[in-house]
């Protein structure tokens, strides 16, 4: 039991001498740069000048830094002004916030215009610069960890005014590789914490670094501020388990949401499809319609049609009859035809005697009449009236012919 005691002890006593504080819980960091040298160490990192050029700082406390209660649970900022006038609002935001882009842009524009009173002229404006310090990813489509945004000339491309600027360093995009003791690098890997053997070795080869690094060794000593920063550590662990909470509880509305609206959408597409029934239904009712007004007009056109083949066909039976008779009549005027056509024979066949006989006669009353004109010419031939020229050409004789009748 003793033995157990003292492990107890020997295990806590360790664990005090282990602890240090985390630099980025926000009231960490504040009591960090309010050493002189910490805030110009880190600042000329900020602004690319040695930290001689940074000359001395003043923390501000002004209507800035009043923000209200319900903010001031996620946020603690350095309202720092340097020797040339520049000033510097920074902040170590441990809890995610939602449009942190456009809340650093008001509170740059407000640290801008509260520079000048009733009066002054606007030389008097000097740089401005927002800085924020996020223990989580904001930007959360790229890897890079420390950016700048200003203004710039949209046709030119150039830097339209250099006094308004904000930097925004993203803790959790540290690269794991990186080594070297400056840089703003560095400060990142300070700010996120680490064991105390980590933090001493990362500071080594700065000396701003380093004083930082006293600094919070102290701090994780000293009971007082120890309890200060146990309480907002507390309060921050709250606050992310609220935010955590309300992040479920809005994802859970979030899911809900979204299934209504699915539900929704379902409905609508139920309707939309129910009304494309009834459409169709009608469209298809309409065609029916239709159909069976074509179907009356088709019967009745095949009873007309009907009623025409009847016609038809007694006009054709009719036809036929009369073809049947025409037929008849024709075979019957055929026979008389071929009667007539007899009976034609034998006329013709008369007529043919009768016409060779007078042939016969003809031909015979010509032989009888030319040797009668050959006798006469003859004689005539003899008389001495016609010579034999006159003579066998009256014949139709050559001379010689017509000289052998006389022998």
């Amino acid at each position: 039991m003793q033995q157990n005691n003292m492990t107890n002890q020997t295990t806590a006593a360790t664990s005090e001498e282990d602890f240090i504080m985390k630099p980025y819980i926000d009231w960490c960091f504040k009591e960090l740069m309010r050493n002189p040298n910490t805030r110009r160490g880190f600042i000329a990192e900020l602004l690319k000048l040695s930290p001689d050029q940074i000359g001395n700082t003043t923390i501000l406390e002004n209507e800035l830094s009043k923000r209200s209660e319900e903010e001031k649970k996620g946020v603690l900022d350095v309202h720092v002004l340097l020797e040339n006038g520049t000033q510097l609002d920074i902040e170590m935001q441990v809890v995610y916030m939602h449009y942190w882009d456009d809340r650093s842009l008001f509170y740059l524009c407000k640290m801008f215009s509260s520079q000048l009173h009733k009066g002054e002229d606007y030389d008097q404006l000097q740089k401005c610069v927002h800085v924020g310090v996020l223990n989580f990813t904001y930007y959360k489509n790229d890897d890079i960890c420390y950016r700048k945004a200003r203004i710039y000339d949209e046709e030119t491309g150039s830097l339209y005014s250099d006094k308004l600027e904000i930097q925004v360093l993203e803790l959790p995009k540290i690269p794991k590789e990186y080594h070297h003791p400056d840089g703003i690098i560095a400060w990142m890997k300070f700010f996120r914490g680490g064991k105390k053997e980590d933090l001493k070795e990362m500071s080594k080869g700065n000396s701003y670094l380093e004083e930082a690094y006293e600094d919070l060794m102290e701090m994780s000593q000293d009971e007082e501020k120890r309890r200060a920063y146990e309480a907002r550590e507390r309060a921050i662990r709250d606050q992310l388990s609220l935010q955590r909470q309300a992040e479920r509880t809005f994802q859970q509305l979030t899911d809900a949401q979204e299934k209504l609206e699915e539900a929704a959408r379902k409905i609508v597409e139920a309707e939309r499809k129910v009304v494309e029934a009834e459409q169709k239904a009608a469209v298809a009712e309409q065609k029916a319609a239709v159909a069976e007004q074509k179907a009356v007009e088709a019967e009745q056109k095949a009873a007309v049609a009907e009623q025409k083949t009847a016609v038809a066909e007694q006009k054709t039976a009719v036809a036929e009859r009369k073809t049947v008779e025409a037929e008849q009549k024709t075979i019957e005027a055929e026979q008389k035809t071929i009667e007539a056509e007899q009976r034609s024979e034998k006329t013709q066949g008369k007529l043919s005697e009768a016409q060779r006989l007078l042939e016969t006669v003809r031909a015979q009353k010509d032989a009888a009449h030319e040797q009668g004109r050959k006798d006469a010419v003859m004689e005539l031939y003899q008389e001495g009236v016609l010579n034999l020229e006159q003579a066998a050409s009256a014949c139709g004789m050559s001379p010689d012919d017509f000289q052998k009748q006389f022998v």
